[in-house]
């Protein structure tokens, strides 16, 4: 995932590829607001405060993620993963795994509503917030790891392909206390053509 940079090696907001209101029922278009408009940009705009003047200022957002702690990890992280996981929904989604990543996911899970099953019980019984990825390492092994707060794969090593956000602005508006249900009706919307894709880049 490429993020650009302005002269003044400020990071940007990357706008939501589709409505607010594209993913609805599932996702709605008050929670899309809040969640890009708000929360994602209010940890964009809180990372350009902090890195302005600094050896991060000219790094791509990936790379500071990388390479930061503390406060400048945590926004950073936070901008990087809010883009990821807008960036795997759609409004006309390919509701199936295929290829290749469709294989790898039957032959380490059995299939792929038990990978869903998998990642939906990992979301609910997560204490406090953070998040949930399926992600690969190189040779494309796939792992199902839990993340607290900002938590990323990028960090171990590991290539993400997949996410579910387990801070309560990504749900509560829709689903109240009930993490369950609003991890598993994600998945109504993922595409798994764009997870493919990144699965792609990692094996090809």
């Amino acid at each position: 995932m490429t993020f650009t940079t302005v002269a003044a090696a400020l990071i940007s907001i990357v706008e939501l590829p589709y409505a607010y209101g594209a993913l609805e029922p599932y996702i709605s278009a008050e929670t899309m607001h809040f969640h890009h408009d708000k929360h994602y940009a209010g940890y964009v705009a809180k990372l350009n405060e902090l890195i302005e003047g600094s050896r991060y200022a000219t790094m791509p957002l990936e790379e500071i993620v990388r390479q930061s702690e503390g406060a400048i990890f945590n926004n950073a992280a936070q901008a990087w993963n809010h883009v990821f996981y807008f960036e795997q929904f759609a409004p006309n989604a390919r509701h199936h795994p295929e290829g290749k990543l469709l294989r790898s996911i039957e032959m380490q899970f059995g299939s792929v509503d038990e990978l869903k099953r998998s990642m939906v019980s990992t979301a609910t019984s997560l204490f406090g917030s953070g998040w949930v990825w399926l992600a690969a390492d190189n040779d494309g092994m796939l792992y199902v790891i839990t993340k607290p707060n900002a938590g990323t794969p990028l960090t171990d090593g590991l290539h993400p392909l997949l996410c579910l956000d387990v801070w309560e602005h990504a749900y509560y508006l829709d689903y109240r206390n009930i993490r369950k249900d609003a991890a598993a009706e994600c998945f109504k919307v993922v595409d798994w053509a764009k997870v493919e894709e990144r699965y792609e880049n990692i094996t090809k």
